[in-house]
C-alpha cells in the first residue's frame, strides 16, 4: 500500500490498477499531484498464483476496503483503470458515505448484475473464458505488447512484461449488484486503445452515464504514456466537483 502523508483535510485519490499491474504504474501520476493519494494494492500478491487462484471478486474489494480504511482522509474520489472498474463500483458502493467522486480511466463498467467478462462483445467473451479455463489468467507476452503496450517505450514494455501478474479468474467472471455512484463522475476515453477499443469504452460510457468525458490520444496505460496529461484531467475534475 502506498500512501501520500499530507493535509488530511483534503479529498484524497484511490487509485485501483488494471488487471495484472502493480500500484505503483500510477507513481509517475501522483508525482507533483496537489491531494493525498493510496494507490492500491490486490491480495496476496506476493504469493504463488496456486495459493492466489481461489480468490474472489469479494476478497479483492475486502483487500482494498481496509486499505482505504486505515487511510487519513475522510472523503476520497476512485480513480480505476480496465479492471480496477469493476472493483471500484463495488468500493463506491460500500464506502458510499466517504465517497466525493469516481473516475473511469479506461475502465470496465458492466450493467448493475454485470462482471468483467460481461462487458465484452460475445465472440471475445467465450474466446477469453475458454482461455482462462485452460492457461489461466496471464496472457502470452505477444498479446500483452500488442494489447498493453502500444504506446510505450522498450524499457517500459519490458517492466509491463517481466511484472504482470495473473489475477484470479473471479474477479474477472463474479458479478456485482450495486447501483451507479451518485457523486460527481469522468469517463477518461483512451481514443489509441488496443486493449479497450473506443467502441468499448462508448458502451462503457453509456453505461456509468457521467457529467463528464474526457479523452487521451494514449494507448491502455496513459498513466505511463502520457502521466502529465492525466494527472492534469484529474485536477480538473476536482475543480470541477466543487463547483
Amino acid at each position: 500500500m502506498s500512501i501520500q502523508e499530507g493535509t488530511q483535510e483534503k479529498i484524497g485519490f484511490v487509485f485501483l490498477s488494471g488487471a495484472g499491474l502493480d500500484s505503483r504504474i500510477w507513481s509517475k501520476v501522483v508525482d507533483g499531484l496537489d491531494y493525498p493519494y493510496l494507490m492500491a494494492t490486490y491480495p496476496r500478491r506476493q504469493d504463488s498464483m496456486e495459493s492466489r487462484k481461489k480468490l474472489s471478486l469479494d476478497d479483492y474489494v475486502t483487500h482494498v476496503k481496509r486499505q482505504v480504511d486505515e487511510w487519513g482522509p475522510r472523503r476520497f474520489v476512485i480513480v480505476a483503470h480496465s479492471l480496477g472498474g469493476v472493483i471500484g463500483l463495488r468500493l463506491a458502493s460500500e464506502r458510499n458515505d466517504r465517497l466525493a467522486g469516481c473516475i473511469s480511466v479506461g475502465a470496465a463498467i458492466p450493467k448493475n448484475g454485470g462482471s468483467f467478462l460481461s462487458v465484452l462483445p460475445f465472440p471475445q467473451r467465450m474466446l477469453i473464458s475458454t482461455i482462462m479455463r485452460i492457461i489461466g489468467t496471464k496472457p502470452p507476452e505477444s498479446a500483452i505488447r500488442a494489447g498493453l503496450c502500444g504506446d510505450l517505450s522498450a524499457e517500459q514494455t519490458t517492466e509491463i512484461i517481466n511484472g504482470f501478474t495473473p489475477e484470479a479468474i473471479r474477479v474477472y467472471t463474479d458479478r456485482i449488484k450495486v447501483s451507479l455512484p451518485t457523486v460527481p463522475t469522468l469517463y477518461v476515453k483512451l481514443t489509441q486503445d488496443k486493449e479497450f477499443s473506443p467502441s468499448l469504452q462508448n458502451k462503457m460510457i453509456s453505461n456509468l452515464s457521467p457529467q463528464w468525458v474526457r479523452s487521451l490520444d494514449t494507448g491502455h496505460l496513459p498513466m505511463l504514456s502520457d502521466p502529465d496529461g492525466l494527472r492534469a484531467i484529474l485536477e480538473e475534475f476536482m475543480i470541477n466537483a466543487r463547483s
